[in-house]
């Protein structure tokens, strides 16, 4: 039998990324709870940007949640102001999830504090390094269907 040496738990993508994850999730939440968020309301913000006004059905399968976390992540983000639920013309029975003027400001911060964790986390990579971990975890996002 060939001596092969076991590969550490620490040592798999899978538990790496993990671990980081979590840390950098952990950084985030504490960063934006001063603005009354948690990251997924940062999330649903970001997503009503990119897309414009959506049904809150809509959302849950962007996000991939169940429909009631995307209401309960509504109303608290209709109680700072930062989104406003209108009535689609097309079904009224529908309502849509839309961003304000106050949404975007606070999206805005949250993009600060994010580029802040990355530049700090990054801080001893080459430029070429951060391109290349950019890149690579995009291409690893695209394969799953996750936002890149």
């Amino acid at each position: 039998m060939k001596n092969v040496k076991a590969v550490e738990l620490p040592e798999t993508l899978a538990f790496r990324l993990g671990l980081l994850g979590a840390f950098l999730t952990d950084r985030f939440s504490t960063d934006v709870s001063s603005l009354g968020l948690k990251p997924k309301h940062a999330g649903l913000l970001n997503a009503l940007a990119a897309n414009g006004p959506t049904s809150q059905m809509e959302m849950a399968q962007m996000l991939r949640v169940a429909p009631s976390l995307v209401v309960a992540l509504a109303d608290h983000l209709g109680s700072l102001g930062a989104i406003e639920r209108l009535r689609d013309p097309e079904d009224r029975r529908r309502q849509n999830l839309n961003l304000t003027s106050h949404g975007r400001a606070l999206l805005r911060k949250c993009l600060d504090a994010a580029q802040a964790i990355d530049a700090e986390t990054t801080a001893d990579l080459t430029a070429a390094e951060r391109t290349d971990l950019h890149r690579i975890l995009g291409t690893l996002a695209d394969r799953l269907g996750l936002p890149s």
